[in-house]
């Protein structure tokens, strides 16, 4: 079964910049579209930045100029530059990518565990 593995999470102050990861392992026989949401305590859970296959980014107005996303060469990998990072940004992260696992088969949805980033005042 295919799996999402996040990691590069942690404990930044403002104006700081962290790097989140997450690689797609298991059994995948093709990936569109990768992405990071996160969610904040009380609040719904939001799209942060996705890429598609192709390479189109879409990002959430909140993160414009300061975010970047992007693949790996191997397109089974996506990061997450954050650079001017600010308290708001606190939350929790989490991978997202659109799979197949068997030709012919329906695209899913899977998640990774989750990576907490912290942005201290």
């Amino acid at each position: 079964q295919a799996q999402l593995v996040e990691s590069g999470g942690g404990l930044v102050q403002a104006g700081g910049s962290l790097r989140l990861s997450c690689a797609a392992s298991g059994s995948i026989f093709s990936i569109n579209a990768m992405g990071w949401y996160r969610q904040a305590p009380g609040k719904q859970r939001e799209l942060v930045a996705a890429i598609t296959g192709g390479g189109s980014t879409n990002y959430a107005d909140s993160v414009k100029g300061r975010f970047t996303v992007s693949r790996g060469n191997a397109k089974n990998t996506v990061y997450l530059q954050m650079n001017s990072l600010k308290p708001e940004d606190t939350a929790v992260y989490y991978c997202h990518a659109d799979l197949m696992e068997v030709p012919g088969t329906p695209w899913y949805g899977y998640w990774g565990q989750g990576t907490q980033v912290t942005v201290s005042s």
